[in-house]
C-alpha cells in the first residue's frame, strides 16, 4: 500500500489554531545556568524560539505527508518548573487544513534545541544523559474557525 497527501482541494481556507507543548528535564543547576543567561552557546530561549519558527515553516520538508500553508504567525513561550523547562508554541494560518502537525514540529525543535545547548551541562563523567530527557509533547489546542 502506497502513502499519499490528503486531497484538501474542496475544503475552504478559514483560520486555524494550534497549541502544542513539551518539556526537557534538566539538572537544577542547568536551569540556572539557562535563567541566569550563563550558558556558553548563548541566549537559550532566543535560540530555541528562532529553531521553533524555522521548523514551523519547514514542517512540510520534515513530514512527508504535510501540505505546505501558509503560517499567519508563531508564538513561542517558556515556563520554567523544578526540574524542567515547558515550551509552547502557537500557530496560526489561514489555510485548507490544520496545523497541529507545525505546531508539534516547533515544539520538538525548540526542545531539541534546548537539549543540543546545555549538553555540555547535563553529561555524566562516562558521556551519558542520566536525567535528561525529553517528554509531554503534545497538542494542548486546536481551533478551526467556521
Amino acid at each position: 500500500m502506497g502513502a499519499g497527501m490528503v486531497d484538501i482541494s474542496s475544503k475552504p481556507a478559514v483560520l486555524r489554531e494550534a497549541l502544542a507543548s513539551g518539556k526537557i528535564y534538566l539538572k537544577e543547576e542547568t536551569l540556572r545556568r539557562i535563567r541566569e543567561g550563563r550558558v556558553e552557546k548563548g541566549n537559550v530561549e532566543a535560540v530555541a524560539s528562532t529553531a521553533a519558527i524555522l521548523a514551523v515553516k519547514n514542517t512540510p520538508q520534515i513530514l512527508p505527508l504535510c501540505h505546505p500553508i501558509p503560517i499567519s504567525s508563531v508564538k513561542v513561550s517558556f515556563e520554567y518548573g523544578e526540574d524542567h523547562v515547558k515550551v509552547r508554541v502557537e500557530v496560526k494560518s489561514k489555510a485548507e487544513t490544520g496545523v497541529e502537525m507545525e505546531a508539534l514540529t516547533g515544539v520538538t525543535a525548540a526542545l531539541l534545541t534546548i537539549w543540543d545547548m546545555v549538553k555540555a551541562y547535563e553529561k555524566d563523567e562516562q558521556g551519558q544523559y542520566p536525567f535528561t530527557r525529553i517528554g509531554e509533547v503534545m497538542v494542548e489546542k486546536k481551533v478551526k474557525a467556521s
